[in-house]
């Protein structure tokens, strides 16, 4: 028996150079401050409670059916605790380290004595069915193959995961638990992990990691940590025949207090690395409004000094436009475009996600002016002169932490109009479990790593460029930061009144950007003329500095999950 742990133990292990190697963050997890149940191991989602398991047993691995670096491995969840019950099986990439998690669960007990007609939260299947097997189409069953086997809920109730055998028996009807209906929410696939293609459609196999469809701060979808698998039967957008958990308990336990979410980020927060040659670099908040920011009104021509805390700015509603902050027209213009990297820091907004398992650390950082872009066509760079400008640039990166343990699960970087969440395996630690995030040259997209990062057609060869490498320039977001919002946790967190103001941080500019267009593609081999205005043409709008940025609470990743 194999058996692996996602934290650096191996129980029983023999190890095998087909399997993945475990993962573990570069430094130990540190005891969090008391309080609730943030990193208990435990979540009470009303009628259950979950556990979080990260050991595992091995089951079966696609090696021998496709090249080791598209296989993947299925594991059993192991050392199950008493009373606990099995929800799905897990799977994940062969060539990426071992750290994953599938939640068990248990009935929690309750008195509630209007309650005796109501079904019980888990029941075990009333059968299995087979999805497919690796030696589909051969008249004899094997060992030693992978069978997939969906369990068949009673009625009133949906199955959560699926479970995977080495042999052709079906699995016993308490190896898994079904659950109440009720207690669950929609999720989907995403992140493929495993195709076997064939012309026979009940051949072909496709395996995918889940996620609950509503990822909102108030979406109350769980991730079980198993993943969908189906046959060539079903087509992407129809509902799935499985489900995730539900968090019905009303009051956010696992989510961590005031306390433990400074210990999480002095102990997390990454170090931002700004380009050797930025020259628009970060600032405060306070510092920006001290030095000269105006407010301007439609229809009015001079400005408002604004006051440092931002009480003078229009609060709420929505972008009516009616409302803009620039910079100043006398000398001190060039001043604040250039920022004051010592007065800068990180703007944390705290939030749940994934139903409350999770916690999202959202990191805002200012930078009172966006450079021009530089365009990469094939070999050759061309320094755009106005393309890309703006002022006033509000950008971010997010923490996920897993509330059952405090570990740093994954790390959100923001690129434009874009991003991508980068695991926690695949990240640059500088002090620790610090992590590094990269802030591109002029544009101040976030990057998990340093080097030249083409927004546009790789296959044209045509792009903006984001070039972003380590400087002298940087700011450490676990001592220069600013909790500014935390709304689960009511009034402990009292919001900046510049938070609450919801235009545009920059004015509406419109440059003559056809005619630098013009300009460059009137000067490329006729050959490729059509394809870079074609280019230029699905460029965001904000590249242009056409509209001014709005603030933090403007974003919809403010109450939703990330772009990805």
């Amino acid at each position: 028996m194999l058996v692996f742990s996602c934290f650096g133990r191996k129980t029983n292990a023999i190890m095998c150079t087909s399997q993945p190697q475990t993962f573990s963050l570069p430094s130990p997890i540190p005891n969090w401050p008391h309080g609730g149940s943030f990193a208990s191991g435990f979540a009470n989602l009303g009628e259950i409670e979950a556990f979080k398991v990260s050991n595992f047993e091995f089951i079966w691995s696609s090696n021998a059916m496709q090249d080791k670096k598209n296989a993947v491995v299925f594991y059993k969840p192991v050392e199950i605790p008493q009373g606990f019950h099995i929800l799905g099986h897990y799977c994940q990439p062969s060539n990426k380290p071992l750290r994953g998690f599938v939640l068990v669960a248990k009935e929690v007990e309750t008195n509630h004595c209007d309650d005796h007609d109501k079904l019980p939260p888990l029941r075990n299947p009333l059968n299995f069915e087979l999805v497919w097997s690796s030696n589909a189409g051969n008249r004899e069953t094997l060992s030693g193959c992978g069978y997939f086997w969906i369990p068949e809920p009673p009625e009133g109730y949906k199955a959560v995961g699926y479970l995977v055998t080495d042999n052709p028996n079906k699995p016993q009807l308490d190896e898994i638990c079904c659950v109440r209906s009720d207690l669950t929410d929609k999720c989907e696939p995403y992140r493929l992990l495993l195709a076997v293609n064939s012309k026979i459609p009940e051949l072909s196999f496709q395996a995918w990691n889940l996620r609950p469809c509503d990822r909102s701060v108030q979406g109350q979808g769980v991730p079980v940590g198993s993943f969908f698998c189906s046959n060539g039967c079903w087509n992407i957008g129809e509902e799935l025949p499985i489900a995730c958990l539900r968090n019905l308990n009303p009051v956010q336990q696992t989510m961590p207090n005031l306390e433990q979410i400074h210990a999480l980020i002095q102990h997390y927060g990454p170090t931002i690395f700004f380009h050797p040659e930025e020259v628009y670099l970060p600032s405060s908040v306070v510092w920006y409004f001290n030095n000269g920011a105006c407010l301007y009104r439609k229809g009015v021509t001079t400005g408002e000094a604004i006051d440092e805390t931002g009480s003078n700015l229009p609060r709420g509603g929505t972008n009516d436009k009616e409302f803009w902050i620039d910079l100043p027209s006398d000398d001190r213009k060039d001043f604040l475009k250039r920022g004051d990297l010592q007065s800068a820091r990180l703007y944390v907004h705290v939030k749940p996600a994934l139903g409350g398992t999770f916690t999202d650390i959202a990191m805002w950082i200012f930078c009172p002016f966006n450079g021009p872009a530089t365009l990469k066509i094939g070999m050759k760079n061309i320094p755009l002169s106005k393309i890309g400008e703006h002022v006033g640039d509000w950008e971010h990166f997010t923490l996920r932490v897993c509330n059952f343990n405090g570990e740093l699960y994954s790390i959100y970087y923001s690129q434009h109009s874009g991003g991508e969440w980068v695991d926690a395996y695949d990240l640059e630690y500088i002090d620790g479990n610090k992590a590094i995030v990269y802030s591109s040259k002029n544009g101040h997209a976030s990057y998990p790593h340093p080097g030249t990062f083409i927004q546009g057609s790789s296959k044209l060869g045509v792009g903006i460029r984001n070039d972003a490498c380590r400087s002298n320039f940087y700011v450490n977001s676990s001592v220069h930061y600013e909790i500014v919002a935390a709304e689960y946790l009511g009034d402990a967190v009292k919001e900046p009144l510049w938070l609450q103001y919801m235009r545009e941080w920059g004015p509406k500019i419109v440059y003559d950007s056809r005619t630098e267009i013009d300009r460059i593609i009137d000067a490329l081999p006729r050959m490729l003329r059509f394809s870079v205005k074609n280019f230029f043409n699905k460029l965001p709008v904000e590249l242009y500095g056409e509209e001014g940025p709005t603030g933090p609470k403007e974003k919809n990743n403010w109450t939703g999950d990330e772009r990805c």
